[in-house]
């Protein structure tokens, strides 16, 4: 990373460095989000924040820093959402449920965190894979299923033998899916998968498959 020294205020204007930095991530993931990695431009996104390109370099070092800055910022939105997931107090099927809605919810109310994740696997998740935060942060989500697939199994609820991760895979590509391929998706087959006539369906859905999944009878071989 180039060091950049701080530079002078606008104005003589005294910033507030955390909300320059949340100001400039603001703009930068509308940015990467609607232009991906290589259309983004940093000057574009100076112009756009009160602020200057070289305290944008400052602050996060350059366009490769910025970019993981906002990924990074984007999936702390909901691992925070997973960790304050509360269902202790419900039994298993109403739990996983809770939590399969909880994904839904998130990623319907967050659709540049679906183009960032799409952008971020065009480019081999190579930003991902060098964030120290995020290998640190985990996926709480993962923590609880493991919880909740354990109380289903000992309640006799759940009958299937199921991989906390493979359930997760299973939860996110749904919610994924319905809306990163809302357009092509409504272009082929004449049907909106985000329209608000249809939440509650694919909500409710989305619930019905994975418990169907967790209570099917498995034949062995």
């Amino acid at each position: 990373m180039t060091s950049v020294d701080e530079p002078a205020r606008p104005n003589g204007r005294i910033r507030d460095a955390a909300r320059t930095q949340a100001e400039i991530l603001d703009v930068a993931t509308q940015e990467f989000a609607r232009l991906g990695y290589d259309g983004a431009r940093v000057d574009e996104i100076a112009a756009r924040t009160r602020t200057t390109k070289r305290m944008i370099y400052y602050y996060f070092g350059g366009k490769e820093q910025l970019f993981t800055a906002v990924l990074e910022r984007a999936y702390t939105v909901i691992r925070e959402a997973e960790q304050k997931l509360d269902v202790e107090h419900l039994d298993p099927v109403a739990a996983i449920r809770r939590l399969a809605e909880l994904t839904f919810d998130h990623h319907e109310q967050h659709p540049d965190f679906i183009r960032l994740v799409s952008i971020e696997n065009i480019h081999g998740a190579e930003h991902i894979a060098g964030s120290e935060k995020l290998g640190r942060i985990g996926s709480p989500a993962l923590d609880v299923i493991r919880r909740i697939l354990a109380a289903g199994q000992e309640s006799g609820l759940f009958t299937a033998d199921v991989d906390a991760v493979d359930l997760h895979a299973m939860i996110s590509s749904f919610c994924f899916f319905r809306v990163a391929n809302r357009h092509t998706f409504g272009a082929l087959f004449g049907r909106d998968l985000v329209a608000p006539e249809q939440r509650e369906h694919y909500r409710a859905m989305l619930g019905d498959m994975v418990i169907a999944y967790l209570t099917a009878e498995r034949s062995t071989h």
